[in-house]
């Protein structure tokens, strides 16, 4: 599967990230529950292990929050492929959001 990954910088600290992306991952869910069919996640500490399947496709991966910024890697089944950049641009705005 390929992969894609995405790089936010913050100035809030570890703990203060984890909190905000822990409300905004709920948030987002909710937002966006009637597109998915299946979506899971696990917090870790710092660490988000996902899996989200909408209209058959499925993508998994991590959030990984750090002192200054926030990584998110993940798989993309290879039908996904071509949607690669546009994927990874809505992650970068919406952490951008999040952690402003």
């Amino acid at each position: 599967m390929p992969g894609f990954n995405a790089h936010v910088t913050h100035t809030l600290g570890q703990l203060e990230a984890t909190n905000r992306l822990k409300d905004f991952v709920q948030q987002t869910l909710q937002r966006f529950q009637e597109h998915l069919s299946a979506a899971d996640g696990a917090w870790n500490e710092n660490v988000l292990a996902f899996s989200l399947t909408t209209t058959g496709v499925t993508v998994k991966g991590t959030l990984t929050v750090e002192d200054k910024f926030v990584r998110v890697d993940g798989h993309l089944p290879l039908l996904a492929l071509p949607f690669r950049g546009t994927i990874q641009n809505s992650i970068v705005a919406e952490l951008t959001q999040a952690l402003a």
